[in-house]
């Protein structure tokens, strides 16, 4: 699958490529619980005689899966993009940068399955010692994470960008609104294929132009997944290897405690503590990190509620508590 448009999606074939439809018996599959297709999925599809349309029957098991959960009620996945090798995640060299939500971003990819590439974008618009200070910063936040510092107007960094696509590789794109996604993906791919638009001045928020997945080719090999900006990215379920991958520096505080189930609040012999009070460890870090922890937990709640047969009568005070605590996932 080559773009999803929410109820039209285009397949690619040896043959070229093809407007394509969901059968019936695969969403009804997909009202029992099965996925649907994904762009960067490989399908089972019919190429039906004498037209430029395709019926597909099913998805081919995945390498990857990009996922966050859907916005509203109920609880449920949105697949972003699938078999993504390296997931570019976005930020803009201004004052849209959150060390907080980038960390969200970071936990998603080490879930997915796919390696992620943090890339500092717009650097034609900020200054040497923002961005160094910037990329310092993100560097901290992303231990072992490879940081480039790019620019699609000057072509700054874009060679070793270009680069994560060698052996036709795939890769994605994802961040928030304005941070130059779409035009990186138009420098990239070498034509003006996606549309974009500047940002606000009074907050270098950005303007939302993409508003579908889609895939590209790249010259030299490998393919790339444009995505929509993410206003709020709300982590799925089960992401404790995202978690590890994130946070490896407080988890390996962490098994130094006196106590395996140290809360890192009031114990005594807390090595989480210990390196908070000697600035090995930054607050900031260590309260995002409570912050996913509490997020996470409050998924998996949700969930069992979800899934829980037969509901009492004082279901709807649970549910109703769990809204009012819903705060702590705002954005900082």
């Amino acid at each position: 699958m080559t773009a999803d448009f929410g109820r039209q999606f285009k397949v690619a074939a040896a043959e070229g490529e093809y407007a394509a439809e969901i059968s019936g018996r695969l969403r009804h599959s997909a009202e029992a619980g099965a996925e649907l297709p994904a762009v960067g999925d490989w399908l089972a599809a019919e190429l039906l005689p004498g037209e430029k349309r395709a019926r597909i029957h099913g998805v081919l098991p995945r390498r990857s899966k990009i996922s966050r959960k859907a916005a509203g009620t109920p609880v449920r996945e949105q697949i972003i993009a699938t078999n993504v090798d390296t997931l570019f995640l976005v930020t803009s060299l201004n004052f849209d940068l959150n060390i907080r939500r980038l960390e969200r971003y970071l936990i998603m990819a080490w879930n997915a399955g796919a390696q992620p590439v943090i890339l500092l974008s717009k650097a034609d618009l900020s200054e040497a010692g923002f961005r160094e200070r910037a990329a310092a910063e993100v560097s901290l936040a992303a231990p072992g994470v490879p940081v480039h510092i790019v620019s699609a107007q000057t072509g700054e960094g874009m060679e070793e960008v270009a680069a994560y696509f060698s052996g036709g590789r795939s890769c994605a794109l994802a961040g928030t609104s304005g941070c130059g996604k779409s035009t990186l993906t138009n420098r990239l791919a070498g034509g003006e294929l996606q549309r974009t638009s500047g940002i606000r001045e009074d907050d270098s928020r950005g303007r939302h132009t993409t508003t579908h997945r889609q895939m590209f080719p790249i010259s030299g090999g490998g393919v790339l997944i444009d995505t929509p900006g993410m206003r709020e990215l709300q982590l799925w379920e089960g992401e404790e290897d995202g978690m590890s991958g994130t946070f490896a520096d407080i988890e390996a505080l962490a098994e130094r405690c006196r106590f395996r189930d140290c809360t890192h609040e009031r114990e005594e012999g807390c090595a989480v503590k210990e390196a908070l009070g000697s600035g090995e460890l930054d607050a900031g870090r260590l309260a995002g990190y409570r912050k996913t922890q509490r997020e996470l937990a409050f998924l998996e709640r949700k969930e069992k509620s979800r899934s829980s047969a037969g509901r009492g009568a004082g279901s709807g005070k649970r549910d109703r508590k769990e809204r009012r605590s819903k705060n702590w996932l705002d954005e900082d």
